[in-house]
């Protein structure tokens, strides 16, 4: 699989959120985007990361700022991690890793001593044209709102 970069066009995708409803690159169309990927919900470095987002919304939103998180969790368990923590934001469930795959997120991890194949914590930064600008390789999580606000202010 080929590894995304920055400058490329953001690979075709589609899903089902929180609430079953279809989602997918052409419902961001002509906007600003950011598609981050994560583990696992209600574990302590994907709630903290989800929350940061949250804290930020509206500074997201003044710059017109889309989130879209992924894992391969259910439906049902983002529905959950939502209403738990009162996320602002869409989460696609990836139970087949499809999107997973198709932005090259899934491979080989370590973790205390074990080697296991999981989701690396990545996040994409889109502009309105689809087009990937930036990628941010594992990210802060109590600072990841203000990583994607500097690409965008890189502009």
């Amino acid at each position: 699989m080929e590894h995304l970069k920055v400058g490329d066009k953001a690979p075709s995708w589609s899903g089902k959120d929180q609430n079953g409803k279809a989602i997918n690159q052409k419902s961001y169309e002509g906007k600003k985007a950011v598609v981050y990927f994560y583990p696992k919900d209600n574990t302590p470095g994907c709630t903290t990361q989800a929350c940061n987002i949250r804290d930020n919304w509206s500074e997201l939103q003044k710059k017109g700022i889309e989130v879209i998180g992924v894992s391969a969790d259910s439906e049902k368990s983002h529905q959950k991690f939502i209403d738990k923590f009162q996320l602002p934001f869409a989460l696609v469930a990836d139970e087949q890793k499809e999107m997973i795959e198709t932005f090259g997120v899934w491979g080989e991890k370590k973790f205390m001593g074990k080697i296991y194949d999981g989701i690396h914590r990545t996040t994409f930064v889109l502009d309105e044209t689809g087009t990937i600008k930036g990628i941010i390789d594992k990210p802060k999580t109590k600072a990841h709102t203000e990583e994607i606000l500097k690409i965008f202010k890189e502009e």
